[in-house]
This record gives C-alpha cells, sequence and structure tokens, in this order.
C-alpha cells in the first residue's frame, strides 16, 4: 500500500510541475511570438502549452493552466486585456485543455489520436471562445457577429493552426518517446 501512495503522489508532482512549465510557457512565448511583425499575435503562443498540458498531465491540469494563463499574463505584463479579449480566452484555453486531455485519454494510444485529440480540441476551444466571446461583448454593448467569429476564430489564426496541428504532435511523440509520458 505504502508504494502505491508513493507512486500517487509521485504522478501528481510530475503532473503538477508540468502544468507549471506549461502555464510559465504561457508567459514567455508571447514574447518570443511578439518578435516576429506580421504573424506574432496570430501564432497564437498562449493555446501551444495549454494544449500540451492536456496531453501531459491531463483535464483537470489543462483546466487550470487555461484558467490562469490569461488573467496571470495579464497581472504581470497587461497584455492580454482582460475585457473584452483576455476574458474569452480565458474560455477558450480551458476548452482546449480539458477536451485535449479527456480526448487524448479516451481515444486508443495510437499517433493518428493525437491528431484526432488535437483537431478535436482546437474546435472546441474555438467555438467555446465564439459563445463567450458573443456573451462578453454582448454585455458590453459591442457587436459579435458571424463575420468577425469566422475571421477570429479561423482566418486571422491561420498561422497559429498550422503551427498547433504541425508542433503540438510532434511534442508529444517526442515526450512519448522519451517516456515522460504515457
Amino acid at each position: 500500500m505504502n508504494l502505491k501512495v508513493t507512486a500517487n503522489a509521485i504522478g501528481l508532482i510530475q503532473r503538477m510541475v508540468y502544468a507549471s512549465v506549461c502555464l510559465a510557457l504561457c508567459m514567455v512565448l508571447p514574447f518570443l511570438t511578439g518578435q516576429i511583425p506580421q504573424f506574432g499575435g496570430m501564432l497564437c503562443p498562449m493555446h501551444i502549452p495549454v494544449l500540451l498540458a492536456g496531453f501531459l498531465c491531463g483535464s483537470g491540469w489543462a483546466a487550470a493552466v487555461g484558467l490562469a494563463a490569461p488573467a496571470l499574463r495579464y497581472l504581470l505584463f497587461g497584455m492580454p486585456p482582460l475585457l473584452p479579449v483576455g476574458f474569452a480566452m480565458t474560455f477558450e484555453l480551458v476548452a482546449y485543455g480539458v477536451v485535449a486531455g479527456l480526448l487524448y485519454r479516451a481515444l486508443p494510444k495510437k499517433n493518428g489520436s493525437v491528431y484526432a485529440a488535437l483537431v478535436g480540441a482546437m474546435l472546441a476551444g474555438r467555438a467555446v471562445w465564439g459563445a463567450a466571446a458573443k456573451i462578453i461583448y454582448g454585455a458590453m454593448g459591442m457587436e459579435f457577429t458571424w463575420e468577425i467569429f469566422l475571421a477570429g476564430a479561423f482566418l486571422e489564426a491561420i498561422p497559429g493552426i498550422v503551427l498547433q496541428i504541425v508542433l503540438i504532435p510532434v511534442l508529444v511523440m517526442a515526450l512519448k518517446r522519451a517516456k515522460v509520458m504515457d
């Protein structure tokens, strides 16, 4: 019984450390992508660590990273502005982490499942962002149309979408090969 408790405690500490690293990446990556004048904001730098947390730590820890990242980054660096962008992004990031974690755990442990979980999380996160933005913008007396949703969720985010589809599976597969994750 002691070995089981110890193994559970080690697993918990591991997931906590991985989630902390992902949260730290949410703070740092926007500085790096901000150096690319044409595409910096379009690369969605805070999305990558939250999605990675879903695969690495599971849905609960990834949700915590997604919940904390926009507010913490605003408190530390003044960006993203909390209203309306940061709040809508918070809902989006939480959805990314939860769905990525749940789908990855539910699907067979094959490389194709990483892509399926990623795409499912990306679609769910964008849908949640749209719903949250519609409510938040409406409460602020601002317009949020179908065109604004498509532009914000897909058209303006194409570089970030491509980066996520290329980078996340490579990172997940590398972490699996290195036995950092199962």
